[in-house]
């Protein structure tokens, strides 16, 4: 498997947007961020200047939440803050193998889709791994583990900039957790993704320990730092 260039994850909102999600794009000028209900995430270019700032303001509309995800370029005054989060973007190592997990007796892993999206939303809702819309699943493959039917547990594939699949949404019911649906779900996407010849990599919130544990137990190694933030546009 190549050894990808990581320069393309300093910017994965914008690289993604330009290229495997450009179907799910909107854009106005050098801005652009995802259509309603697939993702929040918007993109500028790395200098921008106030003809971008403008445009991403046009586009979003007056009021609106602009979320620049890991992206370094502070707005203009008159975009009002709503969050800050710190964390970690962390990435896949070339040639490593994900291993296998056992399944848990009584659960199955499936691959979801637009039937499923009621249930995916009432876990991310219980949950809370990160944003996800009605559309989301429309980013790329999720996986599930449904226990006597139900979905407890679910994993799936975001942000695509070139040579690389970020995994997120990595989320287990309060009532199933402790029995490693979690690493399961991981590892089938890390091998799903690495079968085509591209790297995984995700984001963590840096307070998020247990998490971060478990991806650094996996194989998953630190990036870099990153630091995610929200504005409303004026």
């Amino acid at each position: 498997m190549a050894d990808h260039d990581t320069v393309t994850l300093d910017d994965p909102v914008g690289e993604s947007l330009r290229g495997h999600h450009a179907h799910l794009a909107r854009r106005l000028g050098r801005a652009a961020n995802y259509m309603p209900e697939v993702a929040t995430f918007s993109a500028v270019p790395a200098d921008p200047g106030p003809a971008e700032w403008a445009d991403l303001a046009r586009l979003l509309g007056r009021g609106a939440f602009a979320d620049l995800f890991s992206c370094p370029a502070t707005p203009p005054a008159g975009w009002e803050p709503v969050f800050t989060l710190d964390g970690f973007q962390m990435i896949w190592p070339a040639g490593a193998h994900p291993g296998r997990a056992d399944a848990e007796s009584g659960s199955r892993t499936v691959e979801l889709g637009v039937d499923d999206v009621p249930e995916m939303l009432d876990l991310t809702a219980r949950t809370r791994p990160g944003p996800f819309w009605p559309r989301t699943h429309e980013l790329g493959t999720y996986l599930g583990v449904r226990e006597n039917g139900a979905l407890v547990a679910m994993a799936g594939e975001r942000l695509r900039p070139p040579g690389w699949t970020e995994i997120s949404a990595v989320c287990v019911a309060p009532e199933a957790r402790g029995r490693g649906h979690a690493s399961r779900l991981v590892r089938a996407l890390v091998t799903r993704i690495t079968a085509r010849d591209e790297r995984p990599f995700l984001h963590v919130a840096e307070a998020n320990v247990d998490a971060l544990a478990l991806y650094e137990r996996l194989g998953f190694v630190i990036r870099t730092r990153v630091t995610f933030r929200g504005f409303r546009t004026p």
